[in-house]
């Protein structure tokens, strides 16, 4: 399991850091006479090369040194400033998703001249990072100080101590359409469904510009698709005034890759269910079992058993607990999926029968 960020060190330490950094930078930058400096960039011995030098950084940025670490740390800085404006986010927001652009950089391109397989996962990073900062930021820092908030205990009814953090557990991703050097594209993540332990999150590339949402949660993002009512008016006798329900656009034709991702909640060692987490931001509705009924019964994420015993469910109304359970069960049944490969790790023998050869560079 790879780790992905501890709130326990991001806030006493990453944080205050990286403050102190920004600060020391605008100290410094307030003693440069820029208009000085442009000039002679532009226009100094050596100008060709340093011009070059900014495109080429420009156009490959996201690819240098501690890049990876600076577009994950805005994620979760933006976040933590954003949220102090959005105090609440409505019940229908668990499953939405997150919106997150990006540009194939040249020195992400393989030989293939199209975006490197391997380069989707780093994306993956970022994406994540910003849904489940900005969805359940607010909540982790109460489940972090469980000792006052007693959040989380043990089978013995203890109070569990320890750093609050987040394990990656495993990436899956399923590549449909190549993407060009340089071609922007977009990352549409979301909750997809959890058990006992982890919390699946689906994540599509998606061709930029193509796809809007019809609505956002909390505030204004961007522009939005018009809702179309799907409506079928009075037949009157004529069938050229009969019109027939509108029909729905294929949104998988945008879609460029998939990925499934299974993130893990730690207090110390100690795996905290992921409804607990949910829950302490208020994105979960009463369920008729209780405090504990999204994580009861003998699979661990609350009752009744079977989608049947779920009886009518409401899906054009407010999200109560039958239409939420309804909804983790459908991502489920895929995420199900993706959780069996951990079986192959008993398919791995050790080379008894021998191995190919050992090869350099690897």
């Amino acid at each position: 399991m790879a780790s992905v960020g501890t709130l326990s060190l991001f806030y006493p330490v990453f944080l205050p850091a990286s403050a102190a950094a920004v600060a020391y930078a605008g100290h410094r930058a307030m003693y440069v006479d820029w208009r000085v400096w442009l000039r002679n960039f532009l226009t100094g011995p050596g100008r060709t090369s340093r011009i070059l030098m900014v495109l080429f950084f420009l156009t490959n940025w996201k690819s240098f040194p501690f890049a990876w670490t600076a577009r994950v740390f805005h994620a979760f800085i933006y976040h933590i400033t954003l949220r102090r404006r959005i105090k609440t986010l409505p019940q229908r927001a668990l499953f939405h998703y997150s919106i997150t652009s990006s540009r194939t950089s040249l020195l992400e391109t393989d030989y293939n001249m199209h975006k490197s397989n391997s380069t989707y996962f780093s994306d993956l990073d970022v994406s994540r990072s910003h849904l489940v900062t900005h969805l359940l930021g607010p909540a982790m820092p109460k489940v972090g100080d469980n000792a006052r908030n007693k959040l989380v205990l043990d089978k013995e009814g203890n109070v569990v101590k320890g750093g609050f953090g987040i394990g990656l557990g495993a990436v899956f991703c399923s590549f449909r359409k190549e993407i060009a050097p340089l071609q922007g594209y977009e990352m549409w993540s979301r909750i997809l469904s959890w058990d006992r332990k982890w919390l699946y999150i689906v994540t599509h590339f998606v061709v930029k510009g193509k796809v809007k949402p019809t609505a956002w949660d909390g505030r204004k993002y961007g522009p939005l698709r018009p809702k179309v009512k799907n409506v079928r008016k009075r037949w009157t006798g004529s069938s050229s005034q009969a019109t027939t329900p509108a029909k729905e656009e294929d949104w998988s034709q945008y879609v460029i890759a998939a990925a499934i991702s299974k993130y893990v909640f730690k207090l110390g060692r100690f795996t905290v269910h992921p409804a607990i987490v949910i829950e302490a931001n208020g994105l979960l509705p009463p369920h008729p079992a209780g405090e504990a009924g999204w994580r009861s019964g003998e699979t661990g994420t609350g009752t009744p058993a079977s989608e049947e015993d779920l009886g009518e469910v409401d899906q054009t109304g407010e999200w109560d607990w039958k239409r939420v359970e309804l909804e983790r069960r459908k991502g489920l049944k895929y995420a199900e999926h993706f959780a069996a490969l951990d079986g192959t790790n008993s398919l791995f023998d050790g080379g008894e029968d021998g191995a190919i050869g050992r090869f350099p560079w690897g």
